[in-house]
């Protein structure tokens, strides 16, 4: 899931070398923190919360097929 997330991510920001995917894993939960260039942070965002929404979707679908929950959180 992290290399997805990272693979989306760079895409989508002007400064792709300051992506950070931190992993932080529970029991049945895990936590992802992007981290990006702050002039970048509304690429990731998106109208609306729209792009940051989609990611969470792709996110949560990966993670529910092998039982667990997954947050993505953008870290400023």
């Amino acid at each position: 899931m992290k290399q997805i997330i990272e693979t989306i991510a760079k895409s989508l920001v002007d400064v792709p070398g300051e992506v950070q995917i931190t992993e932080i894993d529970g029991d049945k939960t895990v936590i992802f923190e992007l981290r990006c260039n702050p002039k970048d942070v509304g690429k990731i965002i998106g109208k609306s919360g729209k792009t940051v929404g989609a990611l969470r979707t792709i996110v949560s679908s990966m993670a529910a097929k092998q039982g667990r929950k997954a947050v993505l959180e953008v870290v400023d």
